[in-house]
């Protein structure tokens, strides 16, 4: 059976709940909920277990911080023992607009915290990233506010959208695999 390692990165937290950060959070969250799966407290991470089309997949969601989130992801890397193109890392990003994901084998840290954390200590970019776009309408110098913010009610039909979409995505990438699944949706504007 085929094995995948998905990590969605956010902050733990009451006061972190529904934020833009969190959104790698609540997209693994709805995730393990379709599947029946149930999130309980392991080392470094709240970890479910799924099954989808006979394959096991493995959630987490650091409890490390964001910012220290490379030391849950290679501690299940390695535990799981799952490749590391069967991974893929759900992650908030500024540079794209609300109404877009973008799904990538590879790429930089883009000045994500978490990002660089797991890219410093895997020691390499090369893993499967979604990115969430959470848009960047912020005045200058207010950007770490604007992440840590929640969801405009403006937003929110957008969001809830975008991350049943974001559930398709995580499907077609385990069926499909990564370059279909980024030939159909990367270039969607997603919004209902």
């Amino acid at each position: 059976m085929s094995k995948f390692l998905f990590i969605g990165l956010g902050n733990i937290g009451a006061e972190y709940a529904n934020t833009r950060h969190n959104i790698g959070f609540d997209v693994m969250n709805a995730f393990v909920l379709k599947h029946g799966g149930i999130f309980k407290v392991d080392r470094l991470a709240y970890v479910a277990e799924v099954k989808f089309k006979g394959k096991q997949i493995v959630c987490i969601c650091p409890t490390t911080f964001m910012n220290l989130s490379g030391r849950a992801f290679k501690y299940w890397l390695d535990k799981t023992k799952v490749p590391l193109e069967n991974t893929l890392t759900v992650v908030d990003d500024l540079a794209l607009p609300l109404d877009k994901v973008r799904l990538r084998a590879a790429g930089t840290d883009a000045g994500h915290n978490g990002l660089k954390d797991i890219q410093q200590i895997l020691g390499t970019d090369q893993y499967p990233k979604l990115r969430f776009g959470i848009g960047n309408d912020y005045p200058k110098g207010m950007q770490a506010n604007f992440v840590l913010s929640k969801w405009l009610k403006a937003e929110e039909p957008v969001v809830l959208f975008k991350i049943q979409k974001c559930l398709d995505i995580m499907e077609s990438f385990i069926t499909v695999g990564i370059e279909q699944t980024m030939t159909a949706y990367n270039k969607l504007s997603i919004k209902p």
